[in-house]
């Protein structure tokens, strides 16, 4: 610079004459570090910068527009839950007569922990990235713009920056006696400090900058509300090709303005410590389960979505730590979501937001609920929007089962399993009327109407009773074990009797009366109707002739919205192989390129070409929608009746949708609609790679590492190495060549043993010491057990010799 500028950033006090004396940029801390750089196309499509305490959504582009429809027009800016703290911030910039606003960024590109704009300024002879990130375990931001002189001449400019406060409530704030007050500022200039305060609550925001500013003003905000905006303008001036880096700060508190001014203070002075801190705590993440295949991209996704499950970490003083659904409309707390989603953390090594967020959600259900029952939906001030789809409970018990699985914490299963007993109690004396043992009520098809017995909540059920039987076993309560695994097998007999129809070669979405089957007929073809689905109106006209024509005075099965949940049963490996194969070709029906449809009436003709974005409807909807969670539940059903293949074709079809809008990420509604993050893909992903490719299957009520590979054919070679379980972790490989497969498994656990399990089909040939190794066969299986820590083996592609 032309002129020393003295700064003072509370007790960090620097002199600088050059942009060396403003040594560590952000810039420099985070290089080396993987990137991935956004779609021009989507620069007007939200973004996040997360943190477990703050987090910021705004536009790719840099900009702050309303954005969110469960407050609407509010879910983005900067968030300290359960409160809003801003509705985002503005920088402009004066120079040759030109006035330019930041909203209109050319680049975005997203780091594992941080985000970057930039912005070409062409009149003015200045290029600017603006960078910023959230320490962990902070209610802080912190924001630098490297602004560089793109010209040879000395250039003078202006910059000047505004925040805009909106410190309100989150959704459901007035249950808990929550109102949004008038924002009010004040201005420290000795401190070069500005503090805003909600008038109604005690939460307040602190911001601040590595430059003295020449003026300060506060106006009306210009976003809706009742928020105020706080300007810092600086004068600066560059001399040719000269690079200066302006650094904002803002902290925030839940309690007081003195805690965010403290906050402020900290983060100003030890920002590039934190910043170093967040890089290594990711590439640990990194490490963990660390995948290597052939498919680059299916590869970048999976350690990519490392990266999204602790995007959505929640940390809320006096309520709770959890995984939030997704961002930005569902940052707070899911019964299902987490229940699918923590059985994929557990498999990447984040076990403490697993343990946290079973605690949090069972914490709020015995409060709410108090009979096993587990919510549905929880706002991050505590405030329970729904107590309970019938699903989650059951859900909530295979949780717990895979949870202990993987960690071999009996404690842990010891503590759970006095809910694990009230909810099944729960499920059997509220919810099942006629006492078939299948539950009447809502499960993951959220379609009005759809509330009896239905193929989500029946196959769940009986999943439940399984994974309950094994617990009850492990802790000793034998007989409860007995009855358990009884009635499992009561409902695994009657769900393959009744729910199947072989006309439609399916299991059936639900089992109703014809009075509430012909009720959502005439709902589905309107649907059917309005999204032009000729095919859907056909079928279901047909489907209601049949009930008109052969009235029943009994509930009987009805196969009528092709919804995903039909492949329950293959989820779970309950369907016999005959009917499996069957159901799952069907399936094969209901996809596009993307995925599999939520409810396959939606599917049109087109659907196999058609690679556009997702058009969504102008109120927000998830009609005509293709989501991961199907996509994932087939991959796995097909991975349990030995397709691998297949399942891999499900997981490219996920693949196509990540960095598609959100580089780094996978949006909820394939492509791009909905959350731009969502936490039960992990599921998706994880369980059909970990536990099903590479054949991970814990079991830690005999302390044995189950190994089941079945690679897809298409891969060569494949590696996971560092997958946590119990007290260790386990390495595996895999390589084909020449005719042959070999498998490497290693391991660190010091009381577990290896069982590995191949068809039949192959031929075993052992390529290890053979102290210590029991082979073993049955009609199906070759059984390889071994007590060593390392061991080698292969199979032919070929069958053996007669």
């Amino acid at each position: 610079m032309k002129t020393c500028i003295t700064s003072i950033v509370f007790l960090l006090l620097f002199t600088a004459c050059s942009s060396d004396s403003f040594s560590p940029t952000m810039s420099s801390v985070i290089s080396g570090t993987e990137k991935i750089s956004g779609d021009p196309d989507y620069l007007q499509t939200p973004y996040v910068t997360a943190g477990n305490r703050f987090y910021l959504v705004g536009h790719q582009d840099g900009s702050f527009p309303e954005l969110g429809w469960h407050i609407p027009g509010e879910m983005g800016g900067l968030w300290n839950h359960p409160m809003k703290m801003l509705d985002g911030f503005d920088v402009r910039i004066s120079a040759n007569n030109t006035n330019t606003r930041l909203t209109k960024a050319t680049a975005f590109t997203n780091y594992p922990f941080a985000n970057a704009h930039t912005f070409e300024l062409t009149a003015q002879h200045l290029k600017i990235v603006r960078r910023q990130f959230i320490p962990d375990d902070t209610e802080g931001l912190v924001l630098e713009y490297t602004i560089t002189n793109t010209d040879s001449k000395p250039v003078k400019f202006q910059l000047e920056f505004s925040a805009n406060s909106d410190i309100r409530p989150t959704w459901l704030g007035e249950r808990t006696g929550l109102k949004d007050g008038e924002d009010i500022a004040k201005i420290d200039k000795a401190k070069n400090i500005i503090i805003i305060n909600d008038t109604t609550a005690s939460s307040s925001v602190a911001i601040t900058s590595s430059l003295a500013p020449v003026k300060q003003v506060i106006s009306e905000s210009t976003h809706p509300g009742i928020g105020t905006s706080v300007s810092s303008v600086f004068e600066l001036e560059l001399e040719g090709e000269e690079q200066l880096p302006i650094r904002f700060f803002i902290a925030g508190s839940l309690r007081s303005p003195i805690e965010a001014e403290n906050t402020l203070i900290s983060l100003s002075k030890n920002w590039p410590a934190l910043l170093n801190q967040k890089k290594m705590r990711y590439d640990a993440l990194e490490d963990i389960s660390k995948l290597t295949i052939p498919d680059k991209k299916l590869e970048q996704a999976f350690r990519w979505l490392k990266y999204n499950c602790d995007w959505l970490v929640r940390k809320v003083p006096g309520i709770g730590t959890g995984i939030g659904a997704g961002i930005p409309d569902y940052p707070w707390w899911f019964g299902v979501d987490s229940e699918y989603a923590l059985q994929g953390y557990m498999m990447i090594g984040q076990r403490e937001t697993v343990y946290k967020t079973i605690q949090l959600l069972d914490s709020i259900s015995e409060a709410v609920n108090g009979n096993g029952r587990i919510v549905h939906e929880v706002s991050t001030n505590g405030a329970v929007f729904n107590e309970g789809n019938i699903n989650e409970t059951p859900q909530f018990v295979t949780l717990i089962r895979r949870i202990y699985d993987w960690s071999a914490d009996e404690a842990f299963a010891r503590s759970y399993f006095p809910t694990i007993k009230k909810g099944l109690q729960w499920l059997e004396t509220a919810t099942d009327k006629d006492g078939n043992g299948f539950p009447d009520g809502f499960g993951m098809m959220e379609i009005h109407g759809l509330d009896s017995e239905m193929i989500d909540v029946a196959v769940y059920t009986q999943q439940a009773y399984t994974d309950a039987a094994y617990l009850a076993k492990v802790l000793g309560e034998d007989d409860l074990a007995e009855e358990y695994n009884r009635k499992a097998g009561l409902l695994k007999e009657s769900i393959n009797e009744r729910f199947w129809s072989e006309d439609f070669e399916s299991y059936a979405d639900f089992i109703g009366t014809d009075e509430q089957a012909l009720r959502l007929i005439e709902d589905a073809i309107v649907r059917a109707d309005t999204l032009n689905k000729p095919w859907a109106i056909e079928e279901l006209e047909q489907t209601r002739k049949m009930i008109q024509n052969n009235p029943s005075d009994h509930s009987r099965p009805f196969v009528m919205h092709h919804n995903w949940v039909v492949n329950t049963p293959m989820e779970t490996g309950i369907a016999p192989e005959e009917k499996a194969i069957k159901a799952l070709n069907t399936a094969k029906r209901f996809v596009n390129p993307f995925g599999v449809f939520v409810t396959g009436i939606d599917r049109d003709e087109s659907a196999g070409s058609d690679s556009s974005s997702f058009k969504g409807s102008k109120v927000f909807s998830y009609t005509g929608a293709v989501m991961t969670l199907p996509t994932g539940v087939q991959a796995i059903a097909e991975n349990n009746y030995g397709r691998p293949d297949e399942a891999l074709d499900y997981l490219k079809r996920m693949t196509r949708s990540f960095s598609y809008a959100f580089p780094g990420s996978i949006y909820e509604v394939s492509p791009d609609y909905g959350m731009m993050t969502q936490a039960w893909t992990i599921y998706s992903y994880a369980v059909p790679i970990i536990s099903q490719f590479f054949g991970l299957s814990p079991e830690a009520a005999t302390n044995t590492l189950l190994l089941k590979p079945q690679m897809p054919s298409s891969w060569p070679e494949a590696r996971l190495e560092n997958v946590p379980v119990a007290d260790g972790t386990i390495t595996m490989s895999y390589k084909k060549e020449n005719g042959m497969m070999s498998y490497t498994a290693e391991h660190d656990l010091k009381t577990w043993n290896l069982k590995i399990i191949l068809p039949k089909t192959r031929y075993l040939q052992p390529t290890f010491e053979k102290d210590k190794i029991s082979l073993s066969e049955n009609d199906s299986q070759w059984i390889l057990e071994t007590e060593r820590k390392k061991v080698t083996f292969s199979a032919s592609l070929r069958e053996p010799a007669e």
